[in-house]
């Protein structure tokens, strides 16, 4: 089992790794909320939240030998379902053609008052 840590996205704000890469090929994301490279959350809609949130799957997913297009399945955790539209179009857009399988809650409140937070396991190219 392997680390994965890259100054591209947040340092975790917990005793935990951006990510864990198995073995046998698999890598596995902590959740993400957006906060910027520096620790700062990025401030604004869902939609802000939901791109950060992104560049820092994109980052770390790239730092364990992975992309977007290697993700089978996500999970994104919302404080508010009424926004589930807004996130699914950049979900749509970000991943392009490919569809890993999805799950979506809500929940009552987020780390450092996020509105989303997104977790992934993908297949290491590696």
């Amino acid at each position: 089992m392997q680390s994965i840590l890259t100054p591209n996205a947040p340092s975790a704000i917990g005793p935990y790794s951006q990510a864990t890469a198995s073995d046998d090929g698999w890598l596995f994301t902590s959740g993400q909320i957006p906060l910027d490279a520096n620790g700062e959350r990025r401030d604004g809609d869902i939609a802000a939240q939901t791109e950060q949130v992104f560049d820092n799957l994109e980052a770390i997913l790239g730092a364990g030998g992975s992309s977007l297009a290697e993700v089978l399945k996500v999970t994104v955790f919302m404080t508010d379902l009424g926004e589930f539209a807004t996130m699914n179009q950049i979900f749509a857009r970000r991943f392009g053609e490919h569809r890993p399988a999805r799950s979506t809650v809500q929940v009552a409140a987020l780390p450092t008052g996020a509105r989303v937070e997104i977790e992934a396991i993908a297949r290491r190219r590696r």
